[in-house]
């Protein structure tokens, strides 16, 4: 069932098809987190992923509980956007050789992720109140909670130290290659002497 399917009739099945492809995209965070853990090179990053992990885990936890609460099996379908950012953050990684470049990369890809699940969280919470479904919108608003705080931390170590780090590798290297345009031609010149 797409979202813009015959089979999404109501509110309510609107609310209910949205909630599985969510269920779907943190499921597949759990799957691809220890690949993005694994390619981190910084402590802090790995670590906080680490963290996230867990926290996802839970988040599955909680919306197995709501759809519970809303007396139906919990279950997924696909989420092409969450398919993609993974893809993607995949893709990039896969890339790029230059460690600290790498670890900024990985927290661009974590932080597209994050965003994707906040708009997701803040949508459901906002049916879940229209609907009356008041039973689930704690589950949701704990997961957003740790979604938001998830990207505020990821914020926090990018601006910190990350970005700086990668940046500072291609002003090295830029000062690098400038330096040996200099170079060359001067030997050059004390050779024809």
């Amino acid at each position: 069932m797409g979202l813009f399917s015959k089979d999404i009739k109501t509110m309510e099945d609107l609310f209910l098809h949205t909630l599985q492809d969510v269920y779907y995209a943190e499921n597949q965070i759990v799957k691809s987190l220890p690949k993005m853990i694994e390619k981190s090179t910084n402590r802090e990053l790995a670590s906080g992923l680490r963290n996230h992990l867990a926290e996802t885990e839970q988040q599955v936890n909680r919306l197995d509980q709501a759809f519970k609460a809303l007396g139906q099996t919990p279950k997924g379908t696909d989420c092409p956007a969450m398919d993609g950012l993974i893809e993607e953050a995949d893709n990039v990684a896969g890339e790029i050789e230059d460690k600290k470049v790498l670890d900024a990369a990985i927290i661009g890809s974590a932080q597209a992720i994050e965003h994707y699940e906040i708009s997701r969280y803040g949508t459901h919470i906002a049916w879940a109140e229209e609907l009356g479904h008041d039973n689930v919108i704690r589950f949701l608003k704990a997961n957003l909670r740790e979604e938001k705080a998830a990207d505020k931390k990821l914020t926090t170590l990018a601006e910190a130290q990350l970005n700086r780090k990668a940046a500072g590798t291609r002003v090295a290297a830029a000062r690098m290659s400038i330096a040996k345009r200099i170079e060359k031609p001067a030997r050059g010149k004390a050779k024809k002497k």
